[in-house]
């Protein structure tokens, strides 16, 4: 592949890696499987390896994945909280031993291997033997303090007693939620005509970083440790002896361990427990395989986002064979055109499967998918299933390829292929699937959070032509609402207080609601800091625009663009005049500004602020907290453990304050001096 061809599958690789990082680890949502996942960080490693002047040194293949969320404090890990590297082969999970054996000089390696269980890592700090905090993994560095919701968990003990009890410890570990409860929880709501949750590991991701804590509650979360992190003085001198304190001061702790000796014992047990995990109540999607002795650990040392003495080895995701009766295509939010399989339904992990997804019209023109089809079908993670392979020997006489419609069967419109976009576009806004689907997000959690309007029941106000975009649902009334299926008082009656409740939602959750072509949740946040109002930010300019952090010029291109429709216009006049009132950010005044749009960035822990004290505090005088340093930082706060991030500001000569030092800047500039 020559520089400029690769350089572009970079540039692709890591835009897709990030949009999915963000899909799995903030929204709690993802779109593909670890495996694909996994795939495509592979094939980004070995293009940097093989072009390493086109590798970027902010490269998400040296990253942990980040799962902070806004309403959280930020707690800093006493210890790096790292993520785990992992395979699907044998050959490379043997590959592994071999490299820890070179790395301690020894052919005698004794592991530890336990279930590697899919749920939300946390880590638990006790002091004095009593649970003062729980943080979620965030970034390695720092994370979510959630103790409020962990507390919940009957089964986490409030305080621990018994033999060898350090005075400080964080216990780390997963939580989950177990399938029957899943199972409950779905059943509920589709008794309600409610949108069912994908998988047990998305619903716990969701449930811990709830801020409801009401409804934390009734959704009942477990936990499972087993992992250390900072301990003082020392909790243990091996992972197995380790295992067995937290049995002996009552943590629960996974179903079965083994302790091994070498690669093949080690396998194994791999094996053992691919063949029991279908029993276990919870989701296990592997086995962690660690080295025994904390010593032998610290030889080993490090990478930047994972350790060198521990493997997770990924079970093979489930396979079945079945019929592929018929192929349909979805029309999405955005008007792509997506073909589905209608299958013949089969039992694929533990579930009844009747649909899989076939991605889009390439993928189908390489596997040479066909209507009548045996196809084989995989499903990893509980995510939608997926055609892996036509077995084409079973292929019946007189088959032939799909066609691809060059229309829209939604709505009949043209279909256009964008430039850099292997997908087909539906080009008709007023599309009923578009509709839908802009309708769907703009209620969503993520966008205006109105609970109780999911899938099923904007699917009946538009089919009975009661809404038809964003301002027609604060036109909605009590009578249009009961005289729907599955739809009493009672639930008419908290729909409408839900949605007069979103009238007020803070500014950013208004555009990205709104849909605008590459406005996330962090541009919307950027944009929504910049402008103190939506009007304002209708006026601006490309020119303006770009200059807002965040903001490039095909997003600020798409914003004006946006703005400009009339259609898109006149819907946002209609919303404010129905009375929506969004919150703007707080912005400083005056005096106040003392930073004036200054980029700050803050790393290790802070003698007396905590790093969102210290934030909010920065952001109140007029500056800006981001989470990586380059060279359009202003200032480095800089605390104990400060890092990589210190490191780099160092070389790229930016300035390093202490806390003393930031307080003392905002005496001097408000004072007046310099």
């Amino acid at each position: 592949m020559n520089e400029t061809a690769a350089a572009e599958r970079i540039r692709f690789l890591t835009n897709e890696i990030i949009r999915h990082d963000e899909l799995y680890y903030r929204k709690a949502n993802p779109e593909i499987s670890d495996f694909d996942y996994d795939l495509l960080k592979q094939e980004l490693e070995e293009l940097e390896r093989t072009h390493p002047n086109l590798a970027h040194e902010d490269s998400p293949t040296g990253q942990v994945g980040e799962d902070l969320s806004d309403g959280f404090q930020v707690y800093q890990h006493r210890l790096p909280m790292l993520s785990l590297d992992n395979t699907y082969s044998k050959d490379e999970f043997f590959a592994f031993v071999e490299r820890v054996g070179k790395g301690l000089r020894s052919k005698s390696i004794e592991f530890v291997v336990e279930p590697k269980i899919d749920g939300v890592a946390v880590s638990v700090t006790y002091e004095n033997g009593q649970l003062v905090r729980a943080v979620t993994r965030g970034n390695g560095a720092e994370g979510d303090d959630i103790t409020a919701n962990a507390i919940l968990i009957g089964e986490l003990p409030k305080s621990i007693e018994g033999s060898r009890v350090p005075e400080i410890i964080e216990v780390r570990g997963e939580i989950y939620m177990r399938n029957d409860e899943f199972d409950r929880i779905n059943a509920e709501r589709q008794a309600a005509g409610l949108d069912e949750f994908k998988n047990p590991r998305n619903l716990a991701a969701g449930t811990v970083k709830m801020l409801d804590r009401v409804e934390v509650a009734k959704r009942q979360l477990n936990i499972v440790l087993y992992g250390l992190g900072f301990s003082q003085p020392s909790a243990s001198d091996t992972q197995w002896r380790y295992h067995e304190s937290l049995r002996e001061w009552r943590f629960p702790v996974g179903e079965r361990f083994w302790k091994v000796n070498g690669a093949v014992e080690a396998w194994d047990a791999i094996e053992q427990l691919d063949a029991m995990r279908n029993d276990f109540a919870y989701p296990t999607d592997g086995a962690v395989v660690k080295v025994n002795g904390f010593v032998e650990q610290d030889i080993l040392g490090q990478t930047s986002k994972a350790p060198r003495w521990a493997i997770a080895y990924k079970f093979a995701a489930e396979q079945a064979e079945t019929l592929l009766e018929d192929i349909f295509i979805q029309v999405g939010r955005t008007g792509v055109l997506t073909p589905v399989a209608q299958l013949k339904p089969t039992t694929l992990a533990g579930t009844t499967v009747s649909r899989a997804t076939l991605h889009n019209a390439e993928e189908m023109e390489r596997k040479d998918v066909r209507v009548g089809d045996m196809v084989v079908v995989e499903k990893a993670g509980e995510i939608i299933p997926a055609v892996l392979r036509v077995i084409e020997e079973k292929r019946p006489s007189g088959s032939s390829p799909f066609v691809f419609p060059i229309t829209c069967p939604e709505c009949g419109s043209e279909t256009r292929k964008l430039e850099g976009e292997v997908a087909l576009r539906c080009i008709n806004s007023e599309c009923p699937a578009q509709v839908r689907g802009r309708l769907e997000h703009f209620s969503s959690r993520q966008c205006m959070d109105i609970e109780g309007l999911g899938i099923a029941l904007v699917n009946q106000l538009v089919s009975r032509s009661l809404i038809s975009n964003c301002a027609d649902i604060y036109r909605l009334t009590f009578d249009d609402l009961v005289g729907l299926e599955k739809f009493a008082d009672k639930s008419a009656k908290n729909l409408l207080e839900a949605i007069e409740r979103s009238q007020g939602n803070e500014l950013w959750r208004l555009l990205h609601g709104l849909g605008i072509s590459q406005v996330g949740v962090a541009a919307a946040k950027d944009l929504a800091k910049a402008y103190d109002s939506l009007a304002h930010l209708r006026e601006a300019s490309v020119e303006s625009l770009i200059e807002v952090e965040g903001i490039g010029e095909k997003t600020a291109e798409g914003i004006v663009t946006y703005f400009n429709n009339k259609a898109n216009a006149s819907m946002i006049d209609d919303l404010f005049e129905l009375g929506m009132n969004p919150a703007a950010p707080e912005i400083p005044q005056g005096d106040d500004v003392i930073f004036g749009g200054m980029i700050f960035v803050i790393t290790g822990t802070l003698p007396t602020m905590k790093r969102n004290e210290a934030k909010a505090l920065i952001e109140s005088k007029g500056g800006k907290a981001v989470g990586s340093v380059s060279k359009k930082t202003d200032y480095l706060v800089a605390g104990e453990s400060a890092g990589s991030k210190l490191f780099k500001a160092e070389s790229l000569g930016v300035p390093i304050l202490s806390e003393g030092g930031l307080l003392a800047l905002i005496d001097s500039l408000g004072s007046g001096g310099s």
